[in-house]
């Protein structure tokens, strides 16, 4: 090894003194300048393209409720226009906010969606004194999906056929009629109501339309305002009543329930609405390739008449439109929430 060595010394420096320790030294400063030359080399590879892996959209309610189902909708046509898999994610409970919670803590990186609802984007904050997000800074909007259809529906236990007729037993039997809710819509409504008409009901809470309906259907509660997707069969079959379309005009649905202002009301002032977001901070180019490819999705004809049979009617819009949206309607749920006397928990 010491002929080795020595032989690769310049010549008149073939030692093993001092003069070796310093060839040494001079051969480990080219290594150390290669790999130096390397670092900028490593540093420079290109980020993989958006996205690369699955994404996973969170939905705010159970399995079966409207809010999943329209993501549903949206995620196979969504999958197969980015080329990635895209992944429904139930996380039900506190009126959405343990989803949105979810979603503002995670990565902005493109990969965890929200598909937010009128609950936890514009309810939630006015209802609970304590909420661990904010629904304005903690998100970054990228489309707006649409709007949800909303009815007041009636067991046939109850002797009435219209909703004046309602107000009327109401006024008589007050207290005894009582109203189950499956979100925060059902909660403001069924306030609104008492509020317009001086009545008194009692409300029975849920989490979620779909275990609120069994019960609606076996006559332990005697009113809901619900979305058509769970209660629609049954009014076909008798087992439900629909009473009032809560819309400014009559659905498709049920062509022959009069809307809540043709049955001589005041219209409610909030709207069922839905929003797909991201975490805060999420870059940018992500949020353009988001929003174009659900706003393309939502153009389609196929996708229009599958969003119809739910009663939920689709709209796009740019991540900026979103963005006045959520602040608009987030005050006028806070002020329907005071009007109706609601106290925040």
């Amino acid at each position: 090894m010491k002929f080795l060595t020595a032989s690769l010394l310049p010549a008149g420096q073939r030692t093993l003194g001092g003069t070796l320790v310093k060839w040494l030294i001079f051969m480990g400063g080219i290594g150390l300048g290669l790999s130096t030359l390397a670092l900028p080399l490593q540093a420079a590879q290109p980020a993989l393209p958006y996205p690369s892996k699955p994404i996973h959209l969170v939905v705010p309610f159970p399995a079966g409720g409207s809010a999943d189902l329209v993501a549903r909708i949206l995620a196979k046509p969504l999958a197969e226009r980015l080329g990635q898999a895209v992944v429904v994610d139930n996380r039900p409970g506190a009126d959405g906010a343990i989803a949105a919670e979810a979603v503002a803590a995670a990565a902005p990186d493109g990969y965890t969606l929200f598909m937010a609802t009128y609950g936890a984007m514009s309810a939630v904050p006015s209802l609970h004194t304590t909420v661990r997000y904010d629904p304005i800074k903690d998100f970054a909007p990228i489309s707006t999906m649409g709007k949800f259809s909303m009815f007041l529906f009636a067991h046939p236990s109850l002797p009435v056929q219209t909703v004046p007729e309602l107000i009327a037993y109401e006024h008589a039997h007050a207290g005894q009629v009582n109203y189950g809710t499956g979100n925060v819509a059902s909660i403001v409504m069924a306030a609104e109501m008492d509020t317009q008409t001086q009545t008194h009901t009692t409300q029975i809470p849920y989490k979620g339309e779909v275990p609120a309906m069994t019960d609606f259907v076996a006559g332990r509660i005697q009113l809901m305002f619900a979305t058509p997707v769970n209660a629609l069969p049954f009014v076909k079959e008798g087992k439900l009543k629909a009473m009032a379309a809560m819309s400014d005009k009559r659905s498709a649905l049920l062509p022959d329930t009069p809307t809540w202002g043709e049955c001589g009301m005041r219209e409610l002032s909030i709207v069922p609405w839905a929003g797909v977001f991201g975490p805060a901070h999420m870059p940018a180019g992500i949020t353009q390739t988001l929003s174009a490819a659900i706003n393309h999705i939502l153009q389609s004809k196929d996708v229009a008449l599958e969003f119809t049979k739910l009663g939920f009617e689709p709209s796009g819009s740019s991540p900026e439109k979103l963005a006045e949206y959520a602040q608009t309607q987030l005050k006028a749920w806070h002020a329907a929430i005071h009007t109706a006397g609601l106290t925040p928990e």
